[in-house]
């Protein structure tokens, strides 16, 4: 687990246009940024009764949102209460919401590098 700045978006797989972003914040994970990223996707388009699939490259971030629970090694300091704060949203809004999408792998090696990665792998 590498620890540093994360940030993460949400974004149309059609038309590439970014539909939220978030961070960058410290002390935190790319797998974090991953979970955080499917649930805001969740959130956000059941407000919008939209049923599209979530796509992410992360299997971690998978398990953690099929359990409800994000089981990150990353430390709390202070400069990463806001990502903290924000898992607590996610796990809470998990466990009190039900959705019809379907929460997918990217297959990386078949189909390129995310749309909402930043490029910088």
């Amino acid at each position: 687990m590498t620890t540093g700045v994360m940030e993460y978006r949400g974004v149309d797989t059609e038309t590439a246009a970014e539909i939220f972003r978030m961070g960058p914040f410290q002390d935190s994970s790319n797998n974090l940024g991953e979970f955080l990223a499917v649930v805001h996707a969740l959130a956000f388009m059941k407000e919008r009764s939209m049923a599209l699939p979530v796509y992410t490259d992360s299997k971690t971030a998978l398990a953690w949102v099929r359990n409800k629970k994000a089981k990150t090694t990353v430390q709390r300091t202070s400069g990463n209460a806001p990502v903290f704060e924000l898992i607590a949203r996610a796990e809470t809004w998990l466990r009190n919401n039900t959705y019809p999408n379907l929460v997918l792998k990217w297959e990386t090696e078949q189909w390129g590098e995310v749309p909402a990665d930043f490029g910088r792998k």
